[in-house]
């Protein structure tokens, strides 16, 4: 893990232009209002081992975790966690916005901040919930506020 890279590129999508449309980005996806970026991914692990995968998993959440730290250092702060599960439950009796409804069906928990003068809101989580799926470590920003 780069987590110095990792952090040039969370603060040069704060600054970028949202896309006109969904799609790829050389970051991951972008949309109208988000991008979401993909900082790490596991390769072969999709219906693959669970043992293999928990392993993964916890690796990812140990850089989620350091990301975290650093990121709090940069705004001053710690920033929020997120519990995605109840937005992921929320999704069922209400309109979740995107990119917090598809942030919520993949991920567990993120760290949220608003980077301060930017308008927009950053995510980072490990997206694992979907087992056909590989792990995925993401960073989401959006002008999108948290529900």
């Amino acid at each position: 893990m780069d987590i110095a890279r990792h952090i040039a590129l969370i603060d040069e999508l704060c600054h970028r232009p949202f896309p006109a449309g969904h799609g790829p980005s050389d970051a991951g996806a972008g949309a109208p209002g988000h991008f979401t970026a993909v900082l790490e991914t596991s390769h072969g692990l999709r219906g693959g081992c669970p043992a293999e995968r928990a392993v993964t998993v916890e690796q990812y959440e140990k850089e989620r975790d350091a990301l975290h730290g650093r990121l709090a250092v940069i705004w001053g702060e710690e920033g929020d966690v997120l519990n995605l599960q109840t937005v992921l439950l929320r999704t069922a009796g209400e309109e979740i916005p995107e990119p917090w409804a598809g942030l919520s069906a993949s991920a567990r928990v993120a760290y949220l901040w608003e980077a301060e003068g930017t308008g927009r809101w950053i995510a980072v989580a490990v997206a694992d919930r979907d087992e056909a799926d590989e792990v995925r470590l993401l960073a989401v920003v959006t002008e999108q506020a948290p529900p």
